[in-house]
C-alpha cells in the first residue's frame, strides 16, 4: 500500500515508477507460546529512488502520512520514532540524488483454527493513531 500511495502522491515518480524500487531486509517472524499460532512479522522496508529531481520534503510527508494511519506507532513510541524512518542520499548532480529511505516496520497475522483442522490468518490492519482527548 505504501508503494500505491508514493506513486499517486509524489508527481515525480508518478511519471517515472519505475525509478521507485522497494525491498524488504532483515525480516523476522515473532510468534509466543499463546495458545494460537497468531504472530507478527517485523522488517525493515528499504525505498529506492533513483535520479530523483523532487524535494526530500514531497517524498517524506506521504511517507509520514502513510506511517500515521498503518504504523502509527513509529510516531506515538519516542524510541521508535527516534529510529523508525532513516535514509541516505547520493548526491548525483545539482538536480539528481538517488535516495535510500529505510522504514522500521511489523504487520500482525491472527491465526484461527477452523473446524476442520485447518488455520485461517488474516492480516489485522494497524489501528490508525489518535492522540488523547481529555473530556
Amino acid at each position: 500500500s505504501l508503494r500505491e500511495h508514493l506513486l499517486a502522491a509524489v508527481p515525480d515518480l508518478k511519471r517515472n515508477p519505475d525509478r521507485l524500487l522497494m525491498f524488504i531486509d532483515a525480516g523476522k517472524v515473532r510468534c509466543t507460546a499463546a495458545a494460537s499460532l497468531s504472530f507478527e512479522y517485523g522488517y525493515t522496508l528499504q525505498i529506492m529512488l533513483t535520479d530523483f529531481a523532487g524535494h526530500p520534503d514531497s517524498v517524506f510527508l506521504p511517507i509520514l502520512a502513510w506511517v500515521r494511519v498503518n504504523q502509527s506507532e513509529l510516531m506515538a513510541n519516542l524510541d521508535k520514532s527516534a529510529e523508525g524512518l532513516k535514509f541516505e542520499a547520493d548526491i548525483l548532480d545539482n538536480s539528481k540524488v538517488d535516495m535510500s529511505i529505510t522504514l522500521a516496520l511489523t504487520e500482525r497475522v491472527v491465526v484461527k483454527r477452523q473446524d476442520d483442522g485447518t488455520y485461517q490468518a488474516s492480516h489485522v490492519p494497524d489501528k490508525p493513531y489518535e492522540p488523547f482527548v481529555d473530556h
